[in-house]
């Protein structure tokens, strides 16, 4: 009986924590993380660090100095030197530990071995980062943080700089307007897709900027945020008549551009290479953000007059593509797929489309589409991407440089909520007052009556 007392006092207690250790790893992966994984991967981390280094071929020969004090001062072995190890900080998701290279390495020597080093100290994954020369940072992160992704609370709001996705290295996907202004996303149904670009119109919707609509989905993805919507079309005929507009719009902000700085009225516009951000705050047009969802439907005909309509639109986008950035005109271009098979333009509108975000696509030809021109290695990693992952892409732009996001829930309530209330924060311009969508009144909330009859005073 004492033995079976001793086994419950002390086996209960170990079996409550390891069983709450395992459900805290399976449902709450960021405490398991703060009270287990990260005072365990330190240890790892110290205790293991040269030998780790040394068996992924991170060390180098001692200088001449160092092995004749090791031999003057110990009789030890002198070992190849490691690079030299800075302060190890905590993170919420992770660690993060600078690395200052020995002669002769370079940050692609720590990248090649990013995966052992994970293997080596048990974590989920480790990203390399050049910080300046001779100085790398590893972030190592502890858990899956795209499984349920939470964004970072400390964000910093700024002029069309929008937080939309949580990398997969635990920093925030920020949508910047004004470094990639122009943006192509791709995505196959129910991939998340609209969930990407819920989070945009709600966080643009908070900010002094115009934005514009053309959803030829006769307006089911962008009609419930229309109190925040300058324009809207729903059709390509309302399109064919609202990008003229925006063309004119973009004329006269560059014939303001020309008249602010002494510019002769008769110079082309791609000659001009200043913008709007030159001119003084109180002069300055406001940005315009154009969103085309389903692109490919402006460029489906059915008849020769149609064939004329979408030749015309699609000159009208590239020419917002190509000089909209300079006059505040930015577009985001949505859509399923987006290659030379719908026609004439469309491979010069894709090559004017800086960024790229590819969701879950049907096939390996659209993923190509999307990355294959920027960042071919990113194409794989977008068709590896799972239905049971909703709103997991790989974003990309120019540079090469590509990474896996996946964009939080947001419903579309919450979306809808939000343009309503930063309604006022809609700016008055003319060229787009006719292609202002209908907004429908709420209904007022009836307040029940009172519960008691009320009795009255009398004298």
């Amino acid at each position: 009986m004492t033995d079976l007392a001793t086994l419950l006092e002390v086996g209960g207690p170990v079996a409550a924590l390891g069983g709450g250790a395992a459900y805290a790893r399976a449902r709450h992966p960021g405490v398991y993380w703060s009270t287990v994984g990260l005072p365990v991967s330190t240890v790892r981390l110290l205790s293991s660090y040269g030998s780790v280094m040394e068996a992924c071929g991170l060390t180098v020969a001692p200088s001449r100095l160092r092995v004749l004090a090791v031999k003057a001062t110990t009789r030890r072995e002198v070992r190849p030197v490691p690079p030299r190890r800075g302060i190890i900080r905590p993170t919420t998701t992770g660690l993060r530990v600078r690395l200052r290279l020995a002669p002769g390495q370079e940050p692609a020597d720590v990248a090649a071995s990013a995966e052992r080093l994970r293997h080596a100290w048990g974590v989920h994954a480790v990203y390399v980062t050049t910080v300046k020369p001779g100085v790398v940072e590893l972030r190592l992160v502890g858990f899956d943080v795209l499984r349920r992704v939470r964004m970072p609370r400390k964000l910093r709001p700024d002029l069309l700089r929008v937080p939309v996705a949580l990398r997969e290295d635990a920093t925030p996907f920020v949508r910047d307007y004004r470094t990639v202004p122009h943006q192509l996303t791709l995505g196959a149904t129910l991939s998340g897709k609209s969930m990407y670009l819920r989070h945009l119109v709600a966080g643009l919707a908070r900010q002094p900027v115009a934005l514009v609509g053309i959803d030829c989905k006769r307006g089911v993805e962008l009609a419930p945020f229309a109190p925040r919507l300058s324009a809207l079309a729903t059709d390509p005929e309302q399109a064919a008549e609202l990008l003229p507009a925006l063309i004119k719009e973009m004329e006269d902000r560059y014939d303001l551009i020309k008249a602010r700085q002494g510019i002769a009225p008769n110079t082309p516009d791609e000659e001009i290479t200043s913008d709007i951000w030159g001119l003084p705050e109180h002069e300055r047009p406001v940005p315009v953000v154009l969103f085309v969802d389903e692109v490919a439907e402006l460029f489906l005909v059915a008849t020769k007059k149609d064939e004329e309509r979408r030749d015309e639109m699609v000159t009208q986008l590239i020419r917002l593509a190509q000089l909209g950035r300079a006059a505040g005109i930015y577009l985001e271009v949505c859509g399923q797929r987006f290659g030379a098979e719908l026609g004439k333009g469309a491979t010069m509108l894709r090559a004017q489309l800086t960024g790229r975000v590819c969701h879950r696509v049907n096939d390996e030809a659209s993923a190509k589409m999307a990355l294959g021109d920027i960042a071919p290695e990113a194409v794989s990693a977008a068709c590896a991407i799972a239905p049971e992952r909703p709103g997991l892409a790989v974003a990309g732009d120019t540079s090469g440089g590509w990474s896996r996001i996946r964009t939080p829930y947001l419903s579309l309530g919450d979306a809808a909520e939000t343009c309503r209330e930063s309604a006022h924060l809609v700016p008055d311009l003319p060229a787009l007052k006719p292609f202002r969508p209908d907004v429908p009144v709420r209904p007022p909330v009836e307040m029940p009556g009172p519960v008691l009859r009320p009795r009255p005073v009398t004298d």
